[in-house]
């Protein structure tokens, strides 16, 4: 091997590790300057995520059976709240009925990253009636039922993120924040820290 032939190999070497070093910074700067991403979560998504958490049944201050069913969400976008309504069945200790009805309350939604899920707080019962009871019982079950969704749903993951849809680009994100839209929730991606 002449001395040009070495020349020329080394040359070509150098040339493919310039080339890796520099297709390895570009990765390096684009993961840094990856800034916060949209993605649409649309309401079908989210009624599906609802719906693995029903039926739900509880045992109410050992007064109630309660049994509640087929959720239907809705967004309410002017009050940046989702609205949940369901079938409820009542049945009070020593009856031998059940009662039946619905159930319509709303709550707020927020992001929590380390979940990496979209959840329901501060859940407020909009409406419950119950077929063929007096107004003062109605009462008495609407506080009741107050107090049934602030345990039952308070907390409740509508939507949780795979972790494939939070790596773009070679870059892990985390949820940081969501707006509401009449059909869909819109969460702000950000790059992980």
């Amino acid at each position: 091997m002449n001395t040009s032939s070495i020349v020329r190999t080394g040359r070509r070497h150098a040339g493919k590790l310039l080339a890796g070093l520099a297709a390895c910074g570009l990765l390096a700067s684009c993961a840094s300057l990856a800034g916060p991403r949209q993605i649409e979560l649309p309401l079908h998504k989210l009624q599906m995520g609802v719906d693995r958490r029903f039926p739900v049944n509880n045992f109410m201050l050992e007064l109630f059976d309660i049994r509640l069913s087929r959720p239907q969400l809705s967004i309410q976008p002017e009050r940046d709240r989702v609205a949940l309504t369901m079938d409820a069945a009542v049945t009070p200790p020593f009856a031998g009925q059940t009662w039946t009805g619905t159930l319509m309350f709303s709550g707020r939604l927020y992001v929590d990253p380390v979940r990496a899920a979209v959840l329901i707080a501060e859940p407020r019962v909009e409406r419950f009636t119950v077929d063929g009871i007096k107004e003062t019982h109605q009462r008495q079950l609407t506080k009741l039922a107050n107090l049934l969704v602030g345990h039952v749903v308070s907390d409740m993951p509508v939507y949780s993120f795979h972790m494939e849809d939070l790596r773009y680009a070679g870059v892990q994100f985390v949820p940081t924040r969501i707006a509401t839209t009449p059909s869909s929730l819109l969460v702000t991606l950000e790059p992980a820290r």
